[in-house]
């Protein structure tokens, strides 16, 4: 049961740090013009001890930590009950990237299958409480349709703004609620200005987004929640834990800016000792925090053009909250990468193949910056890894799947007992593929399990599981495989003792030899890896298509 607490809230501006009262706060910094402000809590003396006792007999939503939000009387909360969504640990997706410690915050689970109800019950709340009755917003998608939910269930009217690449079906979504909904022929950035035109003009009142304090408010309860859940896994030995790596795709920058204030705030309590690094994605179509972050530029230069069809993430001008965040990785660690609407829709199947989770594309595009971030020896395979699932999928079958996803068989002109002569079932056997024999050796039961599910759904295959090399030096004596695949590091005998082997055996010398492994190499062992075997993969590898194409011809 959440309870009245008695506090003051105040708004500091980020540029020079001035301080006004909230309810004096009328959208920027009354010295200098800042749009971007965040939220101050005096709590008159609150005992943190036994706040955290009572935080952990509230039901599992955001408002359980309503003293650090912004609302006054608790009775004003507009809500069905968001946030609280599960932390799910990786397991098949962690083993093919050589990840321990992978984990999904699973925003999907949402009222409205997006991140973005965080931002709209916390807004949405500030609204009703300051007797706010109408709204205009702008929005790619996700964040119209969550206000559009909310709005309805506060009795608020809602003005919903949509650039031209926002999908069709989340525009219907957001007139389902009763929104009034604006498509404009102009880019997200034109759009926000259309519409903050609209609400100057008939003086309503305008949702700036990241500008927003109640949106950054909302987004860092993603850290309380990740710390509170992360320290019940007993990491680090703390009641609350800190990831290694915080990763997300941006656009304007809401959801990492929220979730430093929140770990900041954590650090303040004492509840945590450090922040995370940040893993920071964009569409490689439209992605001026990328490139301004690759020149080493702490100011990012608009990009006029966007091309990408992921029009959540176009962003072209991110302002000073890509300075905001160029600061916190320089302080905290981190990373800025781009990754193609291509690799994003690959991602979306690996993820939904591996994990059974099905994401938006704007999620894609955080699991593709993932793969590629592991790839490069970024994220290292001991460290704590968490990926904002941000939301579901959207209808975009026939971009991520393609046209051929199945397969007919005509029965038209099938008889209602068929029968099958023998001959020509014979003739339909002679045509089956052999059987291709493949050892897999790794000491890793879920990258083991991983590969061999692959292998056998990808071809016609037949795997051997060893767990180590001289067992499946053995079984190769006994099998005579088509191929080996092994790792380096494993007990007993090692990958390169396992290669010297087989190389040194004339009845084994011509089978194909693929090593997977996470393992740094040097020159000398990359050297004699290319001169003894057939292909060398990262781990990782497993999450790329063109890899597992590369990988299979070898069994061809």
């Amino acid at each position: 049961m959440i309870r009245h607490t008695t506090k003051t809230i105040f708004v500091e501006c980020t540029n020079c740090q001035t301080i006004t009262d909230f309810h004096d706060f009328h959208g920027k910094c009354p010295a200098c013009g800042e749009t971007i402000c965040e939220a101050r809590y005096d709590l008159l003396g609150l005992d943190v001890k036994q706040w955290l006792h009572e935080i952990s007999q509230r039901p599992a939503s955001l408002w359980r930590y309503h003293e650090v939000l912004p609302v006054f009387n608790p009775e004003n909360i507009v809500t069905m009950n968001e946030g609280g969504t599960p932390l799910l640990r990786s397991t098949s997706l962690a083993a093919s990237l050589g990840l321990k410690n992978l984990f999904l915050k699973d925003e999907r689970q949402g009222p409205t299958s997006s991140f973005k109800d965080r931002q709209a019950t916390v807004a949405i709340t500030a609204m009703k409480e300051r007797g706010i009755d109408e709204v205009v917003v702008a929005s790619t998608g996700n964040v119209a349709i969550a206000y559009g939910a909310y709005c309805a269930r506060a009795g608020i009217k809602l003005w919903a703004f949509f650039p031209m690449l926002a999908p069709n079906e989340k525009m219907r979504e957001t007139a389902v609620y009763g929104a009034e909904v604006i498509k404009t022929t102009g880019t997200y950035d034109q759009t926000k200005q259309l519409a903050a035109n609209f609400a100057a003009t008939k003086n309503i009142f305008l949702d700036r987004g990241i500008k927003s304090v109640a949106a950054i408010e909302a987004m860092k309860t993603m850290a309380y929640e990740m710390a509170e859940q992360l320290g019940r896994m007993q990491y680090a030995g703390r009641q609350w834990a800190t990831p290694d790596w915080f990763l997300q795709a941006v656009s304007g920058g809401l959801g990492p800016l929220g979730v430093a204030k929140g770990f900041r705030e954590l650090r303040d309590f004492g509840l945590v000792d450090r922040l995370p690094a940040f893993g920071l994605i964009q569409s490689e179509g439209c992605a001026p925090m990328v490139r301004a972050f690759e020149r080493g530029q702490r100011v990012a230069t608009p990009i006029e053009e966007e091309n990408t069809v992921i029009a959540t993430l176009a962003t072209g001008n991110p302002g000073r909250a890509y300075e905001i965040l160029y600061d916190y990785v320089q302080e905290n660690g981190g990373h800025f990468e781009a990754a193609s609407d291509e690799e994003a829709f690959n991602a979306i199947r690996v993820v939904a193949r591996y994990e059974g989770i099905s994401v938006e594309p704007a999620t894609g595009v955080v699991f593709a910056g993932l793969f590629k971030m592991v790839q490069k020896g970024l994220i290292k395979p001991d460290e704590v890894v968490v990926v904002n699932v941000s939301g579901h999928t959207l209808p975009v079958e026939r971009d991520i799947l393609g046209e051929r996803w199945q397969k007919t068989v005509d029965m038209s002109t099938a008889s209602r007992t068929p029968s099958v002569p023998l001959e020509r079932f014979s003739k339909v056997v002679s045509k089956l593929e052999r059987l291709r024999r493949v050892i897999l050796i790794e000491d890793n039961a879920a990258s083991a399990n991983l590969m061999s599910r692959i292998l056998e759904s990808r071809q016609n295959c037949e795997v051997y599981l060893a767990t180590d090399g001289r067992s499946g030096l053995e079984m190769a004596h006994e099998v005579r495989p088509d191929l080996i695949i092994t790792d380096l590091m494993m007990p007993v005998m090692d990958g390169f003792a396992v290669v010297e082997a087989i190389k040194a055996e004339p009845t084994l010398a011509n089978v194909p030899i693929i090593v997977v492994s996470a393992k740094d190499l040097s020159k000398r062992e990359m050297d004699y890896l290319q001169a003894n075997t057939d292909m060398i993969l990262q781990k990782g590898s497993f999450v790329d298509d063109e890899f597992m194409e590369r990988l299979l011809e070898r069994l061809n």
